[in-house]
């Protein structure tokens, strides 16, 4: 059966590679190999503390440089860059992103080309949202927001989302709160699906940097209790994915809402979450009365 590779044409009628696939070149390149071609004629001999002597034909450095400060033989580098060579070791690739001065976008993609897993260069999170994020959460007064680490901690809220958690977000993180909050269970209207799903995700952020302190002395506090150690020792292992949480509130009653969940680019490590009701449902008007009630208490006398 012949292989399947992914194309896409131009208007023109040429083939080009579809982004993330490894693919060949004619003469036998790959694109590990012109990516790295591509990443040396970037930089000059003194972005990497080298000195230029002579006349250069071709612009970026030399392979023999890329191959010496990679500590690689540059015979070895010239054959990653034909294609003769195609399964580099992740030891390799990391001196070579180093040597390429590759920021984190390149040394992951440089990973991918090599068909192997980074090690999360980032380990700990910074505990610094983002002003423009914060701005923006800012502007979505109809919409509860909130942004946390890969150890759960709540690092920002907006005005909705910290009406919505009430009292409960003082807890400061989403897996203490579940686990050890006694009002959880009320609070969260289906506790034990909210519990599995948590206790998935947070397995999966912790597996991203074990070394994160923070993230190590949450587990051991979560490990004391029956309920989370019971979810835990079932090695689930995935990315956020219930599509709605149902929250039952003191002051609105019981609210559905939609959650999306998205990546902080700006700050590996932290998550965004964004709730939205159904419109026209009754916990579209709880969110709206939510609101009111969050803006009166923040205004308390209509000054303003």
């Amino acid at each position: 059966m012949p292989s399947v590779v992914a194309r896409d044409t131009d208007s023109q009628g040429a083939v080009h590679p579809v982004c993330g696939v490894a693919t060949s070149y004619p003469g036998g390149v790959t694109e590990l190999g012109e990516y790295l071609r591509s990443r040396r004629a970037a930089l000059r001999p003194g972005d990497v503390g080298l000195t230029s002597a002579g006349t250069r034909r071709v612009p970026g450095l030399r392979r023999e440089e890329v191959a010496l400060l990679a500590g690689v033989s540059t015979d070895y580098y010239g054959r990653l860059e034909q294609g003769r060579e195609r399964s580099p070791s992740a030891q390799v690739v990391e001196a070579l992103a180093a040597a390429l001065r590759l920021d984190d976008d390149g040394r992951a993609h440089l990973f991918t080309l090599a068909r192997l897993t980074p090690r999360t260069s980032r380990t700990w999170v910074s505990e610094r949202v983002d002003p423009g994020l914060l701005r923006l959460m800012a502007a979505w007064p109809d919409n509860p927001a909130l942004v946390y680490n890969r150890a759960y901690d709540i690092l920002a809220a907006n005005p909705l989302a910290a009406a919505l958690f009430g009292d409960l977000g003082a807890v400061g993180n989403l897996m203490l709160l579940v686990f050890t909050d006694p009002r959880a269970r009320e609070f969260y209207a289906d506790w034990h699906e909210v519990a599995a799903d948590s206790v998935a995700g947070f397995r999966m952020a912790y597996g991203s940097a074990p070394e994160d302190p923070r993230a190590r002395a949450v587990l051991a506090e979560l490990l004391t209790g029956d309920d989370f150690r019971a979810l835990w020792e079932r090695r689930d292992a995935r990315r956020k994915c219930l599509a709605r949480k149902r929250f039952r509130h003191p002051e609105v009653g019981l609210v559905t809402l939609n959650m999306q969940t998205f990546d902080v680019r700006s700050s590996p490590g932290q998550e965004l979450i964004v709730y939205d009701a159904d419109p026209g449902t009754p916990s579209a008007d709880a969110l709206t009365l939510l609101g009111s009630i969050a803006a009166t208490a923040a205004n308390p006398t209509g000054a303003g």
